[in-house]
């Protein structure tokens, strides 16, 4: 069965993936199809239908030609059906294009303990794609998994969820086991193209970590990409220690991190490298 516009606008907007939401607005004169008619249009598919002709293929052209240039929110589009569609019927339609750029930036978010539930809620809002792992059962609730653009995960190997993360990925590690978090960092420092890896924990556990990678064999460039603790601004550590409070800082380095024109900007930046663009990002504009 063709999946319905409703059906697809659904999936798409949980995905994260770019589409072109096309209401027909108006009418005046003969149409195919009445005001209230949706179709829903992505870089390579179509659901549903506004009657069809060439009408529908100038809303489909003018969809993609706004996804291509990233051109997001409304637009509106008129057809004068026996002029610009050159159709028989010879009505006129107004068409709302609404356009939903996606997500802007991938990120992977290891853990769903306290800190790692407030990091997820408020991302919410932010045009991210996050996917989520924890290695324990139950984790996840209903309510989780029908949060757009947010996608749970079983943790059943660090090294295979690793391998499986998207190029560019900004990576945030904060489970609740140190031993798993060494092997996510182990694995994550192996990859060139992630764009940030974040590691949760006090100086203590990150020097232990840094003794530990050393003895492994892993280089210090490497080993040096790894931001802990997470969510320092201006190389100053909160004294509120919630989870709430915690999640904060890290979602708005984050925002920072992932605002960069290219993810090539971070990717590979040592942590010092990135709190000093962070930092004089912020005092600029403050």
């Amino acid at each position: 069965m063709t999946e319905t516009w409703h059906a697809a606008l659904h999936r798409l907007q949980r995905s994260g993936i770019p589409h072109v939401l096309a209401t027909q607005v108006t009418s005046a004169g003969s149409t195919p199809r009445e005001p209230g008619a949706r179709m829903v249009v992505t870089a390579d598919e179509i659901f549903d239908t506004l009657g069809g002709g060439t009408f529908e293929w100038q809303t489909i052209q003018a969809a993609r030609d706004l996804l291509r240039q990233g051109s997001s929110g409304f637009h509106l589009e008129a057809f004068s059906l026996g002029g610009r569609s050159g159709q028989c019927c010879g009505g006129f339609v107004n068409v709302l294009l609404e356009v939903f750029l996606g997500a802007s930036s991938y990120i992977a978010l290891f853990g769903a303990g306290h800190v790692g539930r407030e990091i997820a809620k408020l991302s919410a809002p932010l045009p991210w794609h996050i996917d989520w792992y924890d290695s324990r059962d139950n984790m996840f609730g209903i309510q989780d998994q029908q949060q757009p653009r947010l996608h749970c995960h079983s943790l059943a190997s660090p090294q295979e969820s690793v391998s499986a993360l998207p190029p560019h990925s900004h990576v945030l590690v904060l489970t609740h086991n140190h031993d798993e978090d060494y092997a996510l960092i182990a694995a994550l420092i192996q990859r060139p193209d992630i764009a940030s890896i974040g590691l949760i924990g006090s100086d203590s556990k990150w020097s232990s970590f840094q003794s530990r990678l050393k003895r492994d064999g892993h280089t210090p460039e490497a080993i040096q990409r790894v931001r802990c603790p997470i969510g320092t601004v201006h190389d100053t550590k909160l004294s509120n220690k919630t989870p709430y409070a915690i999640a904060m800082t890290v979602v708005t380095e984050l925002l920072w991190l992932t605002d960069q024109p290219t993810p090539s900007q971070t990717r590979g930046l040592e942590p010092a490298a990135l709190r000093t663009l962070f930092n004089d990002t912020a005092t600029h504009q403050s």
